[in-house]
């Protein structure tokens, strides 16, 4: 095999890895998005912790949507999060004003991923918001068609290494670029379905959302996925248009 194809095989696979485990630490962690409040807003609509963790408010969209605002609250694709003070938490006010903080989480279940959405967050007699419920379904649906993707990549990769061909790059170049254009999908219907919920419920004074670090490496590796493909296709393709050109000159 030429240098050059080895190299960018070599490339292309650690790329491959990189964006794998981007992919996985983004998809398993919850700081895709943030709220930011501040004091003046803090802990005003929730009593407690217990209650952001309970199964009815786990459900209703507009009472966890307000415990994200008011509690420094953090949304990922399979759980949320909001972090409040131990002093509020045994409810008994403090003097300090950097009291300790308690983190509560609720991871959410497939079922919970297929919930629908309303045109009227909160309210279950409104119309059904089709747009925002798809993007929701796809959001958390297309970074494991991605992983799934660069996985039967990888076995393609390997069944042509068995073999000691290039061939079969096509196939796990094509895949990776798939799944690149899978996770881009998933950063888009995530980032829209932010702006469409914040049209309906837009976050009170004081408080400002933005965009985490796992968002960010959703964002790092689809590109990355893609320039793997890229390279992989490159590979393949090159080094068989090489073999037609020697086969071809030592015919003639």
């Amino acid at each position: 095999m030429d240098n050059r194809f080895a190299t960018a095989l070599v490339i292309g696979s650690v790329l491959s890895l990189l964006s794998v485990i981007y992919l996985c630490a983004a998809v398993g962690t919850v700081s895709w998005y943030h709220y930011f409040t501040s004091s003046a807003q803090a802990n005003t609509s929730y009593a407690t912790a217990e209650d952001f963790t309970s199964e009815t408010e786990k459900t209703d969209e507009k009472a966890y949507t307000d415990a994200l605002f008011h509690f420094n609250g953090s949304l990922g694709l399979w759980q949320r999060c909001i972090t409040v003070s131990q002093d509020h938490v045994s409810q008994q006010p403090s003097a300090l004003t950097d009291s300790p903080t308690l983190s509560s989480c609720i991871f959410l279940s497939l079922s919970d991923q297929f919930l629908e959405k309303y045109q009227e967050p909160g309210n279950h007699n409104s119309e059904i918001d089709v747009v925002r419920t798809y993007l929701w379904r796809c959001q958390f649906l297309l970074p494991l068609v991605a992983l799934g993707l660069i996985f039967f990549g990888a076995i393609v990769g390997l069944a042509g290494c068995v073999c000691h061909s290039l061939y079969p790059a096509v196939g796990t170049g094509i895949l990776h670029l798939l799944a690149g254009v899978c996770t881009l999908g998933s950063v888009l219907c995530f980032s829209s379905g932010i702006y469409m919920l914040q049209e309906r419920l837009p976050p009170p004074t004081g408080i400002r959302g933005d965009y985490g670090w796992s968002f960010c490496l959703a964002c790092v590796s689809s590109p990355l996925q893609v320039m793997a493909g890229a390279l992989f296709l490159w590979a393949s393709c090159a080094s068989r248009r090489e073999y037609s050109l020697m086969k071809a000159y030592r015919v003639a």
